[in-house]
């Protein structure tokens, strides 16, 4: 634990950071990609090119520093960070680099005068102590993948068992272990990290696709958006695996991961709510409810532009056919332009209203609702069931993005 005197002088940074935090962490991740440029492998560059990943950490400097007298209420926050960073292969040495370079950037955008020997010294520690906190998390989580069965950390080769087209713009790759090992298991809601060289960067992209497939099976699968015409390092990855990745090629994988996951351990109503891929998630979930817990009562609602982009209808409407308390409800802006594929079908047109969720009977009172979309769907829905009473502890969200699983 920090002393009084250390934590009060990183404590009145709060203010300062808010306020300037963008401008530090844009500073930083330039300072540490010019003297470290392998780092650029282990961290998303659409992101960075897009500034929400300097967001994203402004937001989290800022936040530790205002918590600093009990970090410990960060703890949600430190958790996801923990797995995010467990998925990249972010190891305890890493942490000496940034933390040079973040100490160092805090002196060359706040200017020496605002940046004292004192603060720099408060800071230095305070960083330490996050440090420590992280790695030891992370490497709770190292042991934990390496020691389940068909469990490993770092990098593993698996192989491409089959490639579906699942819409328009989603396909799924079907994967195992190239050495022929068992697949590993995983929680409903998780996510892979997939590493490849992008040719037009000269250097390799790590990209995070949710599982969308029920644990337990022969094969891990990821459903992949393509997400074409955004510019520079983004969409450059789903776009390669669309256009290029085959059946029998081989990608570098890392474990499972991610916070995001079913609540096994309780009977209560599930609704699993979502919005274009979002829709990969719930269908692990689904699949799993499906597998061993038949007899829950289960709503599952979704999202998508148009028919043409809809995935996995017909699934998911046989998976909700053969439980005993189940509905399907999808939602679609436009109208469908010629005869819908299977399953395809809209049950209404426009876009997702919990309140018409709860009169319809699609929103059971005590039900543990999962939300993933896009973040303006994802704040919408959850501003609009937070007003309808729904406790925020019922509430359970995966944002695609620098929070949660990243597209593109």
């Amino acid at each position: 634990m920090l002393d009084a005197p250390t934590r009060a002088q990183v404590r009145a940074t709060a203010p300062v950071l808010q306020q300037h935090g963008v401008a530090l962490t844009r500073h930083f991740y330039a300072r540490m990609f010019q003297h470290n440029p392998e780092l650029r492998e282990i961290f998303n560059q659409g992101h960075q090119r897009s500034g929400t990943q300097q967001q994203a950490l402004a937001m989290a400097v800022a936040a530790y520093a205002e918590h600093i007298d009990d970090p410990s209420v960060l703890r949600p926050v430190l958790e996801r960070i923990a797995a995010k960073h467990v998925s990249l292969g972010i190891r305890r040495e890493h942490y000496a680099v940034v933390g040079r370079h973040l100490l160092a950037s805090i002196v060359e955008v706040l200017g020496e005068e605002a940046a004292t020997p004192a603060l720099m010294d408060a800071w230095a520690q305070a960083y330490g102590q996050l440090a420590a906190l992280l790695a030891g998390m992370e490497q709770g989580l190292y042991d934990q993948a390496a020691a389940q069965p068909g469990g490993w950390t770092g990098w593993r080769s698996l192989r491409v068992q089959r490639r579906q087209a699942e819409s328009e713009e989603i396909t799924s790759f079907h994967l195992v272990p190239a050495d022929g090992g068992p697949v590993p298991a995983f929680r409903p809601g998780q996510y892979l990290s997939v590493r490849m060289l992008v040719p037009a960067l000269g250097y390799r992209q790590p990209r995070q696709y949710s599982l969308s497939n029920a644990p337990g099976g022969d094969h891990l699968r990821i459903s992949v958006k393509r997400e074409d015409g955004q510019g520079g390092e983004a969409g450059m990855v789903s776009t390669w695996l669309h256009r290029h990745l085959a059946e029998g090629d081989v990608l570098e994988v890392a474990p499972p991961a991610g916070d995001f996951v079913l609540h096994e351990d309780r009977d209560t109503p599930v609704v699993l709510l979502s919005a274009g891929v979002g829709i990969t998630p719930m269908m692990a979930m689904l699949e799993h409810l499906a597998r061993t817990q038949p007899a829950r009562a289960v709503r599952f609602v979704h999202a998508a532009r148009h028919a043409g982009v809809q995935a996995f209808g017909g699934r998911v409407r046989a998976l909700v056919a053969g439980l005993a308390d189940a509905r399907a409800w999808f939602v679609h802006e436009a109208a469908p332009a010629g005869v819908p594929a299977d399953g395809a079908a809209p049950d209404a047109l426009g876009r997702i209203d919990p309140a018409d969720l709860r009169e319809r009977g699609l929103l059971p009172d005590d039900a543990d609702i999962y939300l993933c979309g896009p973040a303006g769907f994802m704040a919408a829905q959850r501003r609009a069931l937070l007003q309808l009473g729904v406790p925020a502890a019922r509430l359970h969200a995966e944002a695609f993005g620098t929070g949660g699983v990243a597209e593109g």
